[in-house]
C-alpha cells in the first residue's frame, strides 16, 4: 500500500522508545507510560541495536512474518529476561519506534525489519541506520526518520513524505512511494514507472564505481561512468541463499508471482545448507527442529524448483560455508554479487563487489536478473609493512572497528584495500579484511587484485583461464575520490587485540567496535575457545591454531583444565587440507574437539555456544552480540588468540614460544 503524501501520527496510536533503561521499556509495554522526543536525549536511547536482538535466530525459524512478527525484539535482555514479551510489540498499538545511532548493525536478516511492520510499525526513528537494515526498510515500505521530525509529529505538526525520502536517490525515492520493492517492481513490469538514467561525465573512479559502471543498464553502448549519489539500475552476476533464508525467498515469489514463479539465470544463483546443519547438537535449538526442518525442506523445494546451484548437505555433512565457497569456487574478479547474507562481502577479497540483502530484495533481483542500486561513496586502506609474528588480519579489523568504524567513517561506504601492505597478505588473510566490513556498518569491501589473486583462484578451480581473470580485474583510478578519506595503516604497528563483550545491561552495546589491546583487559579467565566461521575457518586459520597446538603439545601441554577448544572447518576443502597434512591429528592429540565444516556456534546453531551467562568464550567468529553464540559474554580475538588462550585457560595474546618447557617454568 502507498504511503500517505502527508506523515502524521494516528491519534490513539502510540510511539515506543527503546532507551538504554529496560524498566522505561517496559513500562511503556505495559501501557503505564507515554514519553515524548522533547523530554528525552539522543544519548537516552539505545545504540547499535543489532538485528539479532529485532529477531534472534530462532525467530527466524518462524517464516511467515506475521509468525516471527510475535516475537520481535526477543533479544533484547536485560538482567536475565526479556524486555519485550511475545506479542508485546504486536498488542502495544505502536506505530513509531525510536532509537540512537546505527540501528540494524549486524546480519543482513530482513526478519528484523518485517517483524517492524507485521507488529504494526510504520515509522522507525534513529540518528543513523545500517546500510542493509536501511535497505530492508525500503524494501518493506517502513519509512524512517529522525529525531527532530519526530518531535514535530509529536507537537501535532505533519510532515509531507518528500521529506522522508528527499535524502535518497532518485530510484529508492520511487520504492518508497509505491511503498516497497515488490510494489515498485510491478509497476515498472506495468511501465508506470520511467527509471532516471544517470549522465554522470568522465571521471576517476574508485573500484567498487567501476563494477558498478560495468554492470550498469542504459546510456548506450559505450564506457560508463557513475559517481557516489547516482541511482543505478544494474545486471547481477550471481547469488546465493541459504536454509536460513531460502524459505522466505520461495514464499515471497510464490506469493507475488505465483507458484509458477521462475528466476533469471539460475546457474548463476545457488542454495546452501551450511547455516543450521548442527542445530540439534545445541540444546536450546532441539525444540526448533521441526521448524528447521521444515525450512530445509522449502529449500530443497526451491532449488528443484528454479534449478540453481545445489550445495545441500549429503549424509548430514554440510559442504562448507557459503562465503567460502563462493570464493573458492565462483566468484571472479569485476564480479557483482548479491546473497541474503551480510558476510557476502567476503567476496570481495576476490576483486568483486558483493553484499548482503534482505529476502524481498533477492527474491526480486533472482526474479528478474537485475537490481536497483545507490552508489555509495568509498574510504580507501592503504596498508603497509608487515605484521608482526602474533598479529593476524583479525587485529587489523578489530583495530579498524576502533578507530574507524566506532566514529562511522566507514559507515554505508565502499572500504577498499590497497598498498604493498595488503600485497604481503596471503588470500585467506586478505578474506578476513572483506569479511568484517559488514561489521563496520560498511557497504562492502573489495581487496585490489595482483598475480598471487589471479594464482589461488585458478589453484582452486583447474581450468581456469588466468587471462581473463585479469582482463576482468578493477583497481582504482589516479584522481578517484575517496570521501570518507584514505588512511595509511603500518601493520607493523598492529598489537594483538579482542573486542569486549559490552554490558547491555546498562546500556553498553556488545558490539565488535569494542576494541581493547589485549595487555589492557587484565586476567580474564575462559571456558570456551572457538576456532572457526566464515571469518576464521580458512586454510591459513586452520595454520594459526595448528602453530600454536603444535608447540604445546610438543611441549607436553593440552588444552586448559575447564577449557573446551572447538575446532571447524569452513569448507570440506579446508578439511581435506588439515587432515592432508596432519593437523586434525595434532588438534585431536592437544585435547581439541574437531568439527565437520559448515556455521554453527557463530550464529547460535552449533557446538561451542555457551549454555549458562556465567561463562566465558574466546572467539575468532566475527560477532560478539549478547545471544548470538549462547547467553555467555564473548569476546572476540584473533586466531593465534584464540589457540593460545585455549591453553593457558585465559585471553592470552600468543607469543612465538611461549609453550617452551624452559619458558613455561620460568
Amino acid at each position: 500500500m502507498k504511503p500517505a503524501q502527508t506523515i502524521t501520527l494516528t491519534p490513539g496510536k502510540r510511539v515506543l522508545f527503546l532507551t538504554k533503561d529496560p524498566e522505561l521499556i517496559r513500562k511503556q509495554l505495559r501501557g503505564e507510560l507515554d514519553l515524548q522526543m522533547k523530554d528525552l536525549r539522543v544519548e537516552d536511547l539505545l545504540d547499535d541495536i543489532n538485528t539479532d536482538v529485532m529477531t534472534p535466530a530462532w525467530v527466524c525459524f518462524d517464516y511467515r512474518p506475521e509468525d516471527l512478527a510475535r516475537n520481535a525484539y526477543a533479544g533484547l535482555i536485560a538482567n536475565g529476561e526479556r524486555v519485550v514479551p511475545t506479542d508485546a510489540l504486536r498488542n502495544g498499538n505502536f506505530e513509531v519506534i525510536v532509537s540512537g545511532q546505527r540501528k540494524g548493525v549486524g546480519s543482513s536478516r530482513e526478519t528484523a525489519t518485517q517483524a517492524e511492520v507485521w507488529s504494526g510499525i510504520r515509522l522507525a526513528i534513529a540518528a543513523s541506520f545500517a546500510p542493509i537494515h536501511a535497505g530492508n526498510n525500503v524494501n518493506q515500505g517502513l519509512l524512517m526518520g529522525d529525531h527532530a521530525m519526530l518531535e514535530r509529529l509529536q507537537a501535532g505538526e505533519s510532515i509531507p513524505l518528500e521529506e522522508l525520502y528527499r535524502k535518497y536517490d532518485p530510484i529508492t525515492q520511487l520504492i518508497i512511494r509505491e511503498g516497497g520493492l515488490f510494489p515498485f517492481a510491478k509497476a515498472l513490469q506495468r511501465g508506470e514507472i520511467a527509471l532516471p538514467v544517470p549522465d554522470t561525465a568522465p571521471r576517476p573512479m574508485t573500484m567498487g564505481e567501476k563494477i558498478l559502471a560495468r554492470h550498469r543498464r542504459g546510456g548506450g553502448h559505450g564506457p560508463k561512468y557513475v559517481k557516489p549519489g547516482d541511482a543505478v539500475v544494474v545486471d547481477v552476476d550471481g547469488g546465493y541463499s541459504h536454509e536460513f533464508t531460502t524459505a522466505q525467498v520461495h514464499y515471497f515469489l510464490e506469493q507475488e508471482y505465483g507458484a509458477e514463479y521462475a528466476i533469471k539465470n539460475p546457474q548463476k544463483f545457488a542454495v546452501f545448507e551450511d547455516h543450521l546443519i548442527y542445530a540439534d547438537e545445541v540444546a536450546r535449538m532441539r525444540p526448533f527442529i521441526p521448524k528447521i526442518e521444515t525450512l530445509r525442506q522449502l529449500q530443497r523445494q526451491f532449488q528443484r524448483h528454479t534449478a540453481c546451484r545445489d550445495y545441500s548437505a549429503k549424509n548430514n555433512i554440510s559442504p562448507g560455508i557459503c562465503h567460502e565457497i563462493a570464493r573458492e569456487e565462483f566468484i571472479d574478479p569485476g564480479d557483482l554479487i548479491q546473497a541474503t547474507d551480510s558476510h557476502t562481502c567476503m567476496g570481495g577479497v576476490n576483486n568483486a563487489l558483493a553484499w548482503g540483502v534482505g529476502a524481498t530484495e533477492y527474491a526480486n533481483l533472482a526474479q528478474a536478473g537485475f537490481t536497483m542500486v545507490e552508489v555509495s561513496e568509498s574510504v580507501r586502506f592503504e596498508l603497509v609493512g608487515r605484521l608482526r609474528p602474533n598479529v593476524t588480519a583479525k587485529d587489523v579489523m578489530l583495530y579498524i572497528l576502533l578507530h574507524y568504524a566506532k566514529p562511522q567513517m566507514t559507515l554505508d561506504r565502499i572500504m577498499e584495500f590497497t598498498g604493498p601492505g595488503v600485497r604481503g597478505l596471503s588470500m585467506d588473510e586478505r578474506a578476513t579484511l572483506a569479511n568484517m566490513a559488514t561489521e563496520c556498518s560498511a557497504r562492502t569491501a573489495i581487496v585490489e587484485a595482483d598475480e598471487k589473486l589471479f594464482e589461488w583462484i585458478a589453484s582452486m578451480r583447474p581450468g581456469t583461464n588466468v587471462d581473463e581473470l585479469r582482463a576482468r580485474a578493477v583497481s582504482p583510478d589516479e584522481g578517484a575520490e575517496y570521501a570518507g578519506g584514505t588512511h595509511v595503516i603500518d601493520l607493523a604497528a598492529i598489537e594483538p587485540m579482542v573486542a569486549h563483550p559490552g554490558d547491555p545491561d546498562r546500556g553498553v552495546a556488545s558490539d565488535p567496535t569494542n576494541g581493547e589491546l589485549i595487555g589492557n583487559i587484565g586476567d580474564v579467565a575462559i571456558d570456551i575457545a572457538y576456532a572457526g566461521s566464515c571469518t576464521a575457518g580458512k586454510v591459513d586459520d586452520l595454520l594459526f591454531y595448528h602453530q600454536v597446538a603444535k608447540e604445546a603439545v610438543d611441549n607436553g601441554l593440552k588444552v586448559a583444565d575447564g577449557v573446551k577448544f572447538f575446532i571447524q572447518f569452513g569448507s570440506q576443502a579446508v578439511e581435506k587440507f588439515a587432515r592432508d597434512n596432519g593437523l586434525v591429528d595434532t588438534f585431536e592429540r592437544a585435547g581439541a574437539i574437531v568439527l565437520n565444516p559448515g556455521c554453527g556456534a557463530c550464529i547460535g546453531c552449533g557446538p561451542g555456544v555457551s549454555e549458562e551467562a556465567e561463562q566465558v568464550t574466546v572467539s575468532a567468529i566475527n560477532r560478539n552480540f549478547r545471544g548470538r553464540s549462547g547467553p555467555g559474554k564473548l569476546w572476540l580475538a584473533s586466531p593465534l588468540t584464540v589457540a593460545a588462550s585455549a591453553f593457558t585457560g585465559r585471553i592470552t595474546a600468543y607469543t612465538p614460544g611461549m609453550f617452551k618447557r624452559d619458558r613455561v617454568k620460568a
